[in-house]
């Protein structure tokens, strides 16, 4: 039986007792008082100094992508969940041997959707390659949540293309660590969503959104309330899987009550194929699309 929870229980939970389990060595982060105060990790970690890490969390993912010149990115967003087409299959065959009807429905939904994970693949693929002629200051390059499913998709494409890619990683309870895929010097951990948002947002000339959940919703909405209210400026906003988005939300809905008008519907797009996606993104900037032959 589950405990009452506790009102005085603090909404957000404290970022000393979270990263206690990321060092071997407790002891280091006990209470010191003769430490400098900027060296005191205790100290830091605190809650009072929130602020503090707040400007931490935002300046050392900026400086170090400045410092390796990556400047403009296609962020892509997507479910975790989903895996490459031959991993599918396999944990398909293992279901299907099992005889258990959950895990077999399990797994078909893995194959079904195991076309979202290779799509995302070349389109970060295509992105790698066509930026890799495009001049210095044109150069786009992949931005993912650093985790698996759809982001391990698109850092791999762009790894495969030999070119870098960013990963906003999140602490979470459950260890999402980042994938293999990402270049390692440009693979940062986050503690609060909002400043990983904010680095999202920040270098991205596009949003590409698979199928995903409540984290693809929370942030391909964000991206949509901050071009809409104008207080980011207009980028290719792409939903990757017409049928997907269709069924989950009726954005006509959104017009006919009034909460959204007509024009709000242009912040976005359905495309179906990376090429059409890659297309897109190069129709807004008026820029050449055409990319290498994959190596």
């Amino acid at each position: 039986m589950q405990s009452t929870p506790d009102l005085q229980s603090p909404s957000l939970p404290h970022a000393w007792a979270e990263t206690k389990p990321d060092f071997h060595d407790a002891d280091w982060l006990e209470p010191q008082a003769s430490r400098l105060a900027f060296a005191d990790p205790e100290f830091l970690l605190r809650r009072e100094t929130r602020g503090i890490r707040f400007q931490l969390e935002m300046l050392k993912p900026d400086l170090a992508q400045t410092e390796a010149h990556i400047d403009h990115t296609v962020v892509v967003f997507g479910s975790a969940r989903f895996t490459d087409r031959l991993t599918a299959q396999a944990q398909l065959v293992l279901a299907q041997q099992s005889g258990l009807a959950p895990a077999i429905a399990k797994a078909q939904a893995l194959v079904r959707n195991a076309q979202h994970y290779e799509n995302a693949r070349t389109f970060a693929g295509l992105v790698a390659r066509s930026s890799a002629n495009l001049p210095d200051e044109e150069k786009l390059f992949i931005c993912t949540g650093g985790g698996p499913g759809i982001m391990e998709a698109a850092n791999r494409g762009a790894h495969e293309a030999g070119a870098p890619s960013v990963a906003l990683n999140i602490a979470l309870p459950h260890e999402q660590n980042p994938n293999p895929y990402v270049t390692p010097h440009l693979s940062f951990k986050f503690h609060y969503f909002a400043l990983r948002k904010m680095h999202f947002m920040m270098r991205a000339k596009a949003l590409v959104a698979f199928p995903g959940g409540f984290g693809t919703l929370d942030e391909l909405f964000e991206v949509m309330t901050l071009v809409q209210t104008r207080k980011a400026r207009p980028v290719p906003i792409l939903l990757f899987g017409t049928d997907y988005w269709k069924r989950l939300i009726n954005m006509d809905v959104l017009v006919e009550e009034g909460t959204i008008t007509a024009e709000d519907l242009h912040l976005f797009r359905y495309v179906d194929t990376p090429e059409d996606a890659w297309k897109a993104i190069c129709d807004f900037y008026q820029l050449s699309h055409q990319a290498t032959s994959p190596s």
